[in-house]
Order: C-alpha cells, then sequence, then structure tokens
C-alpha cells in the first residue's frame, strides 16, 4: 500500500490583508504496487486572514462582515502571533460574544474537505458563541470587526465563513462575555 508521512505544519495565509487559503502537506514516503491501495490526499487547504504584514504592519481591516472560522484554528493563530502589537502579558484579552443564527447558505453543509467540516454544524436557529482574540482584535479599538459593538438583539447581521465565501448567513446578536462556554462545534472565532 501507499505509505505518506505526516502532515507539515500550517503555512501562512497565500495572500496578505485578504481572506484566502493556509495549506499544508505530506510527502509519499512509498508508492503502492502491485495493487496496492493508492495514496490519499497529499494537500490540505483552509481558510485564514492574516491581520498584518510581511513586513510586521497592520493591515487595518474593517470588514462589514464577520468572517469566522472554526476555534481550533485559533490554537494554531496562537502559536504563529507572538507578535509585538501584542505583547506576551496581554495574551489572554478577548471576549465572546453569543449569536443566534438566522439564516444560512445551503453551501455549508455541503463542505467535505477535512479542515472546513466544522462549517457543516452551522444550523438555523442555533446559538453559537465567536471569541474575539488577538491577532483578529483592532488594536486600537480592542474589538473584532463584525462583533456587532453597537448592535441591539434586533439587528441583523452578517457572517461569512473563511475558506469557502459560499458559506454564508445572517445572525443576531445575543451578549457580549468574557468567556466562551458553547459546545466545541458551535464555537468560533473571528478572524
Amino acid at each position: 500500500p501507499c505509505v505518506v508521512g505526516e502532515w507539515s505544519h500550517w503555512s501562512g495565509c497565500a495572500e496578505q490583508c485578504q481572506p484566502d487559503l493556509r495549506i499544508r502537506r505530506r510527502y509519499v514516503q512509498q508508492e503502492p504496487k502491485n495493487g496496492g491501495e493508492p495514496c490519499p490526499a497529499l494537500e490540505e487547504k483552509a481558510g485564514c486572514l492574516e491581520y498584518l504584514t510581511y513586513q510586521g504592519k497592520d493591515c487595518g481591516h474593517e470588514h462589514v462582515p464577520a468572517f469566522i472560522t472554526t476555534s481550533e484554528y485559533g490554537k494554531e493563530r496562537k502559536r504563529r502571533a507572538a507578535s509585538f502589537l501584542w505583547p506576551s502579558d496581554k495574551e489572554e484579552a478577548g471576549y465572546c460574544v453569543e449569536f443566534k443564527t438566522e439564516t444560512l447558505s445551503h453551501h455549508c453543509a455541503l463542505e467535505t474537505r477535512p479542515y472546513a467540516r466544522w462549517m457543516q454544524y452551522l444550523r438555523e436557529g442555533h446559538i453559537v458563541c465567536v471569541t474575539c482574540q488577538p491577532p483578529a482584535m483592532n488594536t486600537d479599538t480592542h474589538r473584532c470587526s463584525g462583533d456587532g459593538h453597537n448592535a441591539d438583539g434586533s439587528r441583523i447581521l452578517h457572517w461569512e465563513a473563511v475558506g469557502n465565501s459560499q458559506c454564508q448567513g445572517t445572525w443576531k446578536k445575543i451578549r457580549q462575555l468574557e468567556h466562551c462556554s458553547c459546545p466545541l462545534v458551535h464555537s468560533f472565532i473571528f478572524t
């Protein structure tokens, strides 16, 4: 059978300052022979959004929708983002916003790529938690764009899944909390 190595670390975003893709790869260590099992996928892509240029300057994002991704990406991001803009004493800075999903496109349920499957758990009428943390947090306002900061509970706000721009929808803000407490499948981060 085919034998493949471990996954590499995720790359950074392909584009600076706009929603795009990051990539990870693994390599064939042994080609299949005599009808052995074929090789699995050697590359995976997932959505991402960077907040600093390659030169370390703030991108100055002012996105209208909230860009979200799985909370799992936060662990990867924290590892890479030991930035001079956010010294380590502010490591835990952040907050949580609870939203009730109103609408979402059918494209979310169709997502099958391994690192985008989190989109399948988005459902209309569910309560979701979205964490705002560096580096998605604006260094001046200490807010994430699209968090509904000045919105009351009746205002319809837009969100979009990073990595699949067709997975998008609307939600209403319920409240802001210090820490999120939703189940993992309903926990996301602003990107």
